[in-house]
């Protein structure tokens, strides 16, 4: 199983970027790979409709480190741990995503990791914007 990390600056405070990243109604503005849909929360966790079907989505808890590290439970039971950071950066911030190879051929691994790429600079352009 591999690992990358995939990252982009956002010109703006780490706790503005936490603040919007966190809020659930707003992942389907840049989480494409993630929420197709509006988001339904079902008490601590979320149910999306994504690329891959019916995802349910638990995020941590809100917290002052800017750790957005969620699980997704996949359409086939598999839950997948996804680290995901917001740290203070000398432009204002970096939002960190480590994306795990798994259950995925090394093509879908790329594409994934370009995927994942492509949302964090949406993430950017509406902060940024």
């Amino acid at each position: 199983m591999q690992s990358r990390h995939v990252s982009v600056v956002v010109r703006t405070a780490p706790e503005r970027v936490y603040a919007f990243a966190a809020q659930p109604g707003n992942l389907r503005r840049w989480a494409a790979g993630l929420a197709q849909a509006d988001v339904q929360e079902r008490g601590e966790d979320l149910v999306l409709q994504s690329p891959m079907g019916e995802v349910t989505v638990r995020f941590v808890p809100h917290n002052d480190f800017g750790v957005l590290d969620h699980a997704v439970t996949l359409p086939s039971g598999t839950t997948v741990n996804n680290p995901l950071r917001v740290v203070a950066h000398p432009d204002g911030s970096e939002v960190i995503f480590t994306v795990r190879q798994i259950e995925l051929t090394d093509e879908e691994f790329d594409r994934d990791c370009r995927l994942v790429a492509e949302d964090l600079d949406r993430l950017r352009a509406i902060l940024e914007g």
